[in-house]
């Protein structure tokens, strides 16, 4: 493609870059991203996304700003308290980059509309903050040969990976949900809000890279971080043969067992 002048300073940045130049930063323009959720990792996510060049960013939340999400969810502001969290994010996208167009989906997530809404994408970034919604995802995702970049926080902890057509995915780490109320919520326990700014920057530049093609993957490694040690732990991840979704005799061919979700992330 031709770059204007406008779009020339915007990315020079990424443009001089080897690993990305003219033909990666065109490669982005013309990517489309999902988020699931803009909360504490969606803002960040979908704001470098945005500054990034992304041209297209779909942004599904049934959510609406709240007073008690500024301490983390950078996307929103507080005269926007009070708007659906998807019409903020607009808002924020369109005073950040024109080239990008941001797809705002005010629903929640279900078995039913899940994998319609993924034929329109090619990476998924995942920042739920509750198990149905994750399992729903991760299922959704390998179902359809989408590849997903998965973050999660608590407290001052954080965790990330990206689980890739073929490869092991959500639950050869975590085989079932666990029962309703055996893990606390951000809104349970608390979390730090730049716990949220790391996990989620470190989530954009996974999804960067998955759509570039460069440096090594996350695929198969999980990354544990620790904000009050300031600690960064990789810890690899096979694909199990006796998963239920993408092991050797799978188990779970739809998403039948599913049910409707929310996943406004803490």
């Amino acid at each position: 493609m031709t770059f204007t002048e406008d779009q020339i300073r915007r990315y020079a940045r990424h443009i001089i870059l080897p690993e990305v130049g003219g033909v990666g930063q065109a490669r982005l323009l013309d990517s489309r991203v999902l988020v699931v959720g803009a909360g504490g990792l969606g803002s960040p996510v979908i704001l470098y996304l945005a500054a990034a060049g992304v041209g297209t960013i779909g942004v599904i939340d049934d959510d609406v700003v709240d007073l008690s999400n500024l301490q983390r969810q950078v996307l929103h502001a507080t005269e926007r308290v009070g708007r659906p969290k998807v019409d903020s994010a607009a808002d924020a996208v369109a005073a950040i980059n024109p080239d990008v167009r941001l797809v705002p989906i005010r629903a929640r997530l279900d078995k039913d509309n899940i994998r319609a809404i993924l034929a329109d994408y090619q990476v998924v970034a995942d920042g739920s903050d509750n198990f149905p919604t994750r399992f729903l995802v991760n299922d959704a995702c390998r179902l359809e040969g989408r590849t997903l970049v998965s973050a999660a926080i608590l407290r001052f902890d954080g965790q990330l990976a990206t689980f890739r057509p073929g490869g092991p995915c959500y639950r050869c780490i975590y085989r079932e949900a666990p029962p309703e109320g055996a893990v606390p919520t951000c809104s349970s326990a608390g979390v730090l809000g730049a716990i949220a700014g790391v996990m989620g920057s470190l989530q954009a530049t996974e999804v960067l890279k998955e759509l570039l093609g460069i440096g090594e993957t996350m695929a198969g490694r999980l990354l544990i971080v620790d904000a009050l040690s300031t600690t960064f732990r990789t810890v690899r991840v096979p694909r199990d043969p006796g998963c239920p979704l993408c092991g050797d005799h799978p188990a779970i061919t739809d998403l039948a067992s599913h049910g409707s979700t929310a996943h406004a992330c803490g």
